[in-house]
Formats: C-alpha cells, structure tokens, sequence
C-alpha cells in the first residue's frame, strides 16, 4: 500500500514526515529505497532540530552516494511539493531509476565495491555499539600492608593509575584497627574499556602499587 505526503517544503508537511519516521530508519523499511529518494526529492532544505526523525533520515539518504538502492519499495506519492533546485539530482535520479525497470542492481558490481560496503556497514556498527557502551560506578576498600604505611603516598599510587575510560573520584581514610586505616575510594569506569579486575590484579595490587597496598576489595558496583 503506497504511502502518501504532501507539502514537504512547508512545516505541516515536515511535521507529518516526522511522525512517519518516528522509530524508522527509512520510509519502507530498513534500507533505502526508490521511496526515500522520492520524499528526499520533495524536501527542499534539511529540516532544523524540531524534526529529528526527519533531520536524521534526511542525512542518512544525503550521505548515501552510491547508485544502488537494495531497499524494496512499496510505492509512495507525493502531492504539492515544491521544486527546490537544491533536490534536483536527487528526483533525476530517482526519474532515472524508475525509466529503467529492468536494470540488474547487483549484476556488475565489483569486488572493490562489496568490500567497501562491506566496510561501511562494519564501521556503522562499530560506531553503534560505541555509542551504546555503559558506565558503571565502583567502591573500592584497598588496605595497606600495616599501620606504617604512608597512606597519603598509597592513595597518591592509586591515583597515578590512568588509562582510557577510567576516571578516579572521591576517597576518605576508614578506621579498621589496630592503628590501621585503609583507603576507600570511588571511581567511575567504561564498561567497554575497563575491566575492574584487571584494574586490580595489574595494576592496584601490582609494582608499583603493591609497595603500599597488601589488598583490594570491591564493596560496591553499580551501572550508571
């Protein structure tokens, strides 16, 4: 069943694009298709950051540049639009794909071709699972070796301690006895970047570290 918009170069017509796309990526599914090029043709600008759905969709299909469109489409038409010359080679080509029923997508592609589609798709999901990674906050015990340990060179050792996705935060001494106070400290970590038991075992409780601290213990671990 064909979709129907109309006015896409006035705000009514762009408010009705972006309810369509909310949870879309494209107009007839998950890959562009001669739809998207049509409705892209009949958008005159890109659309401002009160259409998100449409602002993200416009620069999907702006960005694609390559000839072929695997999408399947299911039709869609297009009433009172405007003839912006900004969107001129995007409805030739769109006139162009639809002149040439017959022509084989897929026939003449090359091997440099599948592999940089190849490549695109394994960045865009690369990218997605960056984006997604988690965060999560940690409580850390770590105890010296006696009551002669200099606390402010153990914590001092700690916080020399850096790498990508690790971010140390607030700490206080906590009695335990005998004299001896251990260190309590928080510290926020990128789940993707940082394992908190190779923080430990590596680092807190390794040279140069263990000159000061005889153990660690995780008293908290919390996602953000």
């Amino acid at each position: 069943m064909a979709v129907s918009f109309s006015d896409l170069h006035t705000e009514t017509g762009l408010k009705t694009l972006e309810e369509f796309l909310s949870g879309k990526t494209y107009i007839s599914g998950d890959q562009i298709s001669r739809d998207d090029i049509k409705v892209f043709a009949a958008v005159s600008k890109k659309p401002g950051g009160e259409f998100p759905n449409v602002c993200r969709w416009y620069e999907s299909v702006s960005s694609i540049v390559a000839p072929r469109f695997p999408g399947v489409a299911i039709g869609v038409n297009i009433a009172g639009q405007a003839a912006p010359s900004a969107a001129a080679p995007a409805a030739e080509a769109a006139k162009a794909s639809e002149d040439d029923d017959d022509l084989d997508l897929f026939g003449d592609e090359t091997e440099e071709e599948k592999k940089a589609a190849e490549e695109r798709e394994a960045a865009v999901k690369a990218s997605s699972k960056k984006k997604e990674s988690g965060k999560s906050s940690v409580l850390l015990d770590i105890k010296p070796w006696d009551d002669e340990t200099d606390m402010k060179k153990l914590e001092e050792a700690v916080r020399s301690i850096e790498m990508p996705g690790l971010l140390w935060g607030a700490s206080k001494l906590v009695p335990v006895g005998y004299g001896i106070k251990k260190l309590q400290i928080m510290l926020t970590i990128v789940d993707d970047l940082v394992s908190i038991d190779d923080l430990i075992e590596e680092h807190l409780t390794a040279e140069p570290c263990n000159e000061y601290v005889q153990s660690c213990d995780i008293v908290a671990f919390n996602k953000i």
